[in-house]
């Protein structure tokens, strides 16, 4: 079975994260999802999401677009990647906070996972940033 990992805000599902997942869960057989902490979005995006973590965590649970849906680490970020032990991250395109870093971390880690960047759905009409701007 081919794991694929995916981590994010996921602060109000819209079509550019059904089209993410989508991309995502053609990299293999079962997709993991991995919801950012509410300070770590804080810590990223210099503000606090609209929607908790938990309810972040059980609306992307229930949209049945994923497998799996974790919440991330409060300090050590690639100990639940190591948990999870991915074959293929999928990142977005736009994706930037952590993902520098990954490839080292992974290596670090003694992980082996490929890193793969899917495609954009209109970013123009569904990016976080304008929708929730609304």
């Amino acid at each position: 079975m081919k794991k694929v990992l995916v981590f994010g805000t996921f602060d109000g599902l819209h079509q550019g994260h059904v089209d993410f997942l989508r991309q995502a869960k053609k990299q293999g057989d079962y997709l993991v999802a991995i919801v950012a902490r509410d300070s770590t979005v804080l810590e990223v995006k210099g503000r606090q999401p609209k929607k908790r973590e938990t309810e972040r965590l059980d609306s992307l649970k229930k949209s049945g677009l994923v497998d799996k849906t974790v919440l991330g680490a409060k300090s050590d970020r690639y100990s639940i990647i190591s948990r999870i032990k991915p074959d293929v991250i999928a990142l977005g395109y736009d994706q930037k906070a952590f993902t520098k870093d990954l490839p080292a971390g992974l290596k670090k880690a003694g992980l082996n996972a490929k890193i793969v960047r899917l495609n954009p759905y209109h970013p123009e009409l569904y990016h976080s940033v304008l929708l929730n701007k609304q």
